[in-house]
């Protein structure tokens, strides 16, 4: 499988050990990987979708054109990269007007784009084309032991005729499935398919309601279940889920929220043996029980 990779933002300029874990177990499971080279930010919605379509399809074109001159599919994981580049290549390959308007505006580049290039979501290749069962076989170290919780991000799944890629959006079993295939238990909860809280609009516009809808969240998973982490897929669900935790932890005067939140390569590189130090150095709820067990795990293999 070859794929040309779309970071996005955030993950090269504030998580690079999320990137190195997507590079070193991708290509562990036989996935090749190209940079999207001179890409540029999606844009994310909320920004240029929301009030410049002109724009939008324009940078998305721009971004699909990379991809397209290397003739592989773009790999994303970013939630909100992802559905911004997914529905912008169906505008983009659907409509001749804006095809036709896109190219216009890429014209002093000298690129075209004419929507051949798929975007497709990290965690829809390794469930869809990888499969659970071929990473269960990979596992070096097992998570058997722990109990985790799954983060699905809300672009993967909604508008689920246009981005999704579960049989059923509402029931999804593609991270559940995932992360079991490493070994872990994963419980499920009330509030499992609730957004993280982390969107940029609902943060800036309404924070304090974002942090209280996020509460509601964390509080089922401590009363639910037995979660050791927190699986996700997406960048912004790895920050926000993480940040918002030390903000409660200070309004409540204790350390009552501490679950550790990793991106699903992460673990998967960790179980695949890399090292902790390259693939998850970062956080700023700690690791430690995780990676301890998982250090364990490798001494006594």
């Amino acid at each position: 499988m070859e794929f040309c990779l779309f970071l996005g933002c955030n993950t090269p300029a504030v998580r690079p050990d999320v990137e190195k874990a997507i590079r070193a177990s991708m290509d562990e499971l036989g996935v090749d990987l190209v940079d999207a080279d001179n890409y540029v930010c999606c844009p994310a919605f909320g920004s240029f979708p929301s009030t410049d379509e002109d724009s939008w399809l324009a940078t998305s074109g721009w971004n699909l054109s990379i991809a397209e001159g290397k003739k592989r599919d773009i790999l994303v994981q970013c939630g909100s990269c992802y559905s911004s580049l997914r529905m912008g290549r169906e505008h983009i390959m659907h409509s001749d007007e804006k095809r036709q308007r896109v190219n216009e505006l890429l014209e002093p580049t000298g690129r075209t784009v004419c929507g051949s290039s798929r975007v497709r979501h990290v965690s829809e290749v390794l469930y869809k084309e990888i499969t659970p069962a071929r990473i269960a076989e990979k596992v070096k170290i097992s998570l058997e032991g722990l109990h985790g919780v799954v983060q699905y991000p809300c672009h993967t799944l909604y508008p689920s005729e246009v981005v999704g890629f579960e049989d059923s959006p509402r029931e999804p079993k593609g991270m559940r499935q995932l992360v079991e295939a490493l070994g872990a238990t994963v419980d499920g909860y009330s509030r499992e398919l609730q957004c993280c809280g982390g969107a940029g609009g609902f943060m800036k516009s309404t924070p304090e309601q974002a942090i209280e809808f996020a509460k509601t969240k964390f509080d089922a998973i401590l009363e639910e279940t037995k979660a050791d982490f927190i699986a996700v897929s997406c960048i912004t669900c790895l920050m926000h889920m993480e940040n918002v935790q030390n903000t409660l932890n200070k309004r409540v005067g204790e350390e009552r929220y501490k679950i550790p939140v990793f991106d699903y390569n992460q673990l998967l590189a960790l179980c695949l043996g890399k090292e902790q130090k390259q693939v998850s150095a970062i956080c700023n709820v700690s690791r430690d029980k995780v990676h301890q067990f998982i250090a364990n795990a490798k001494v006594a293999a």
